[in-house]
């Protein structure tokens, strides 16, 4: 028995989602063992999985994909959730802003920066990739270092300073870097 899930994305990024000459789709439903059946006006994805589909988790990874593609993410960034270490975290900003486009606005500034400092030291601090679209932020990254960046999200929507959640990230980063050296100096046995 075939199972199917139903996502819905912004029906501007379907062409994204597809590709050129289908080659994005292709890739989805090969790598996925699935078949992706796209309505380009809706926006509405059907995932169906395959008999052949060995490990049940893939048709989580398609709709995954399906998902990070729909936030923003090119297909390069989002075949990254193909790794079982890799996830996928979305944050409506939406709460924060209230009905308010104009501190949606704001908020979406404060998260990019000036010339995309704040994200891009975000993305480089915790090796975590940063798509802020529409009325959402989303996260492609190892649990670890994406707990770390959505932390520095929560701030900056808070309203607390950059330079605050800078030293925040800095100091995260090197707390990351110990536990991994300390892991690999403790002797065997």
């Amino acid at each position: 028995m075939s199972q199917s899930f139903r996502v819905r994305i912004p029906a501007e990024r379907v062409g994204v989602l597809i590709g050129r000459s289908g080659s994005i789709k292709k890739k989805i439903e090969s790598m996925c063992k699935v078949k992706l059946e796209i309505d380009s006006e809706t926006g509405e994805v059907t995932i169906i999985g395959s008999e052949q589909i060995e490990d049940p988790t893939t048709i989580f990874k398609a709709q995954n994909i399906v998902l990070a593609i729909g936030r923003g993410f090119s297909p390069e960034k989002a075949f990254k959730l193909m790794d079982d270490d890799v996830i996928l975290h979305i944050i409506d900003l939406r709460d924060a802003a209230g009905r308010s486009k104009k501190d949606l606005q704001r908020i979406k500034g404060r998260l990019i920066g000036k010339k995309g400092k704040t994200r891009r030291i975000i993305e480089e601090t915790t090796n975590v990739d940063v798509s802020i679209y529409g009325h959402t932020v989303a996260l492609i990254g190892k649990l670890e270092e994406l707990e770390i960046a959505k932390e520095a999200i929560e701030k900056l929507v808070a309203g607390s300073q950059h330079k605050t959640v800078y030293r925040y990230l800095g100091r995260k980063r090197s707390e990351l870097k110990r536990s991994r050296l300390e892991l690999w100096e403790k002797p065997f046995g």
